[in-house]
């Protein structure tokens, strides 16, 4: 359908993606539209084309699809426009001396004759200019987002393209659609071609045929990958373009000469190519490596085989052979990695570094890529851990600017002598680079991770990449420790990861402890009933294990009876039903209410929060704030405010979050994840 009408209030404005509600007057009603709306301001006069939507909360709607601004169609609407303050130097009281002095010819004085303003006392030729300038300026932005609609890109896209290439945008886009491509990963690269191909671009233009490899970096880089195989993306681009395989090599040379990307030749005779900010990312973690590796040994402890036996008497813990050589390697290196499965001692070895350095007055820092991870560390060591995020002070960052820039991002020295890293398999190559960025030379840096776990969702295999270099001083441990050995999880953790079954009831030792079972259905219909009788009570009486504090359901996939989508509804009806009529919101297909589990999807380096340090001065309780939630962060909604439009969250580390409604589409019930997803925890 389509709506006519001028915008008189706005009720609320995304500013990062200009999702949009407002309320517009057409000639018969006022209504409130909801949408993604960039440089809408009151007093515009809108074509909207949309459908009409009943919610739940907020009753009828006008969901927009597209939209066009128009100029005022009356005098009365055209002097608020003017007096709205977006053209510049016009407010109230000059806006209607415009009108009254040129009514109906008043738009083609500003877009032809600007000097005809300096008729007006008060206005001067060079102020004429400028009010004519911001007028036309206004006018240009309009017309990038129905010049974008009419592709199918999405008006979310508008103020990138505008703050890039400001009012010149339509025409380098139809001098080269292909540019919309480095403005955001979320463009669809079919849409851009196709419209290219209309515009009369030939199929094997160098502009299409670059754009192309360069479209098929980014998909290798979104599926965890630095870079690719030179053939591998040759054939690719040949079945996305229908080119010739002269046309993709022609287009790699012309990008290796623009140095956007970068080949690289193996020892083997392979051929790989990165996009060039993905290179220099990667050298730039082997150079750091290999600076903190030949720096002098500064902090390394002279007495430290009799330190060693002190700490050992003092916990209690005879350390094996392999524990005692991971220590001893800490010491005589600066750049240390300790590897292995579940229970082979890695925590142990934590602990007693801690133990062993903080004992000769140096200071130890302990991190972890997740909020989750980070809590882990701090329950089994005793000692305070934070996020990389936190302890990087990584304030926001352009994650499109990956594909384009090297990051600018420099950070603070961190304030150590060790600095330890758990679960670094989790970690891409971009954070690595902000964390070896903020360690002094001389700073010994302990990587800690199980390279058989999933590789992170960011790109890189950092962990694994780095084992396999043979440049770093590494300790793997294999060896099941007996406590560790009794838990049926870990032994068959390891016995999966070497290929073999879980372990039958034969095979099973006295003392192991019943924690894990492997319960076998043929149909997803029972599978789901087994896993709800699970979760609403049969672990419950079995061990006391609430749902809410202590268990989580995994799956491998998204879809299906069986997948995160599914499964978190059926969890929710059955865990947290809304009983009572408590305040909930609909989003993107779910229902949130206070007492869902919830997880983060996304970097939102913008959201507020608040944490409670758990200290009081004179009677006022102390607060920590900040901003910034990121991707696998899990927490509980804990309210949901109607009145202010927010959703509060509390997440693993107890901050805070403060939500706009229009954000929930960050976050998705955590009832059931992902295998990846779990990693993230």
């Amino acid at each position: 359908m389509e709506v006519i009408g001028e915008i008189t209030t706005i009720i609320y404005q995304n500013k990062i993606n200009s999702y949009t509600v407002a309320e517009i007057e057409t000639d018969e009603e006022i209504l409130v539209i909801v949408g993604y709306l960039p440089f809408v301001n009151v007093g515009d006069t809108v074509k909207l084309i949309g459908k009409y939507v009943e919610h739940k909360d907020y009753g009828r709607q006008f969901k927009v699809d597209t939209f066009e601004k128009i100029m005022p169609q009356t005098l009365s609407a055209l002097e608020k426009y003017l007096a709205s303050g977006k053209i510049k130097g016009i407010r109230k009281a000059t806006a209607k001396k415009i009108i009254k002095e040129f009514g109906e010819d008043t738009i083609n004085v500003f877009k032809l004759y600007p000097e005809k303003l300096a008729q007006i006392k008060g206005i001067s030729l060079e102020k004429a200019k400028e009010m004519s300038e911001s007028f036309i300026e206004n006018w240009e932005v309009w017309q990038i987002v129905g010049f974008l609609e009419k592709f199918g890109i999405g008006a979310e896209h508008a103020t990138k393209v505008f703050e890039l290439y400001g009012v010149t945008a339509i025409d380098e886009i139809e001098n080269n659609p292909y540019l919309l491509i480095d403005i955001a990963r979320g463009v669809d690269f079919k849409q851009v071609d196709k419209m290219a191909l209309d515009l009369g671009i030939s199929s094997d233009n160098e502009k299409r045929v670059t754009s192309g490899i360069k479209y098929g970096l980014i998909r290798v880089t979104n599926n965890g990958h630095s870079c690719t195989l030179k053939d591998n993306l040759i054939e690719f681009v040949i079945n996305l373009l229908d080119v010739t395989s002269e046309n993709v090599e022609d287009g790699i040379i012309s990008l290796k000469s623009k140095d956007e990307i970068v080949e690289e030749k193996r020892e083997n005779g392979d051929v790989f190519v990165y996009l060039k900010t993905f290179y220099i990312t990667e050298e730039e973690i082997a150079y750091k490596i290999k600076r903190l590796l030949k720096a002098k040994n500064v902090k390394e402890i002279k007495s430290f085989d009799k330190e060693l036996k002190k700490v050992e008497k003092i916990s209690n813990i005879e350390l094996s052979e392999k524990q005692k050589q991971a220590l001893k390697l800490i010491n005589e290196n600066n750049v240390t990695i300790i590897t292995g499965g579940p229970g082979t001692g890695k925590t142990t070895i934590i602990k007693n570094i801690i133990d062993i350095y903080e004992e000769k007055g140096k200071k130890v820092v302990l991190a972890a890529p997740t909020g989750r991870a980070a809590k882990r560390m701090t329950e089994t060591t005793g000692k305070d851990a934070s996020t990389l995020h936190r302890l990087l002070e990584i304030g926001k960052i352009d994650e499109d600017s990956f594909y384009k820039s090297v990051s600018k991002y420099e950070g603070a020295p961190i304030d150590a002598d060790v600095i330890i890293v758990d679960e670094v398999s989790m970690m891409d190559m971009f954070l690595m680079n902000y964390l070896l960025k903020c360690v002094y030379q001389g700073t010994k840096l302990v990587l800690v991770g199980d390279i058989d776990q999933l590789p992170s969702v960011g790109p890189g295999s950092v962990l694994k990449d780095l084992i396999n270099s043979e440049e770093i001083p590494t300790i793997k441990l294999d060896k099941i420790f007996r406590q560790a050995a009794r838990s049926k999880i870990i032994v068959n953790a390891h016995r999966v990861n070497e290929g073999e079954k879980f372990l039958s009831k034969s095979e099973e030792e006295e003392e192991m402890k019943e924690d894990f079972f492997f319960i076998k259905e043929t149909s997803q219909e029972k599978m789901l009933s087994q896993i709800v009788s699970l979760c609403t009570g049969r672990l419950e009486k079995y061990g006391n294990y609430d749902f809410f504090q202590n268990i989580q359901v995994l799956t491998p996939t998204k879809k299906g009876m069986l997948g995160t989508k599914e499964l978190n509804k059926v969890l929710q009806e059955n865990l947290n039903p809304n009983l009572i009529g408590l305040p909930e919101r609909a989003s993107t297909g779910a229902i949130y209410r206070a007492g869902d589990r919830v997880m983060q999807i996304k970097n939102n380096y913008d959201i507020y929060w608040e944490r409670e340090k758990g200290e009081e001065k004179e009677g006022i309780e102390e607060k920590e704030i900040g901003s910034g939630v990121f991707n696998g962060e899990i927490g509980t909604i804990i309210k949901v405010d109607e009145k202010e439009k927010v959703v509060e969250i509390k997440f693993d580390d107890d901050k805070i979050a403060y939500y706009e409604y229009s954000e929930l589409d960050q976050i998705e019930h955590s009832y059931a994840i992902t295998i990846h997803k779990a990693q993230r925890k």
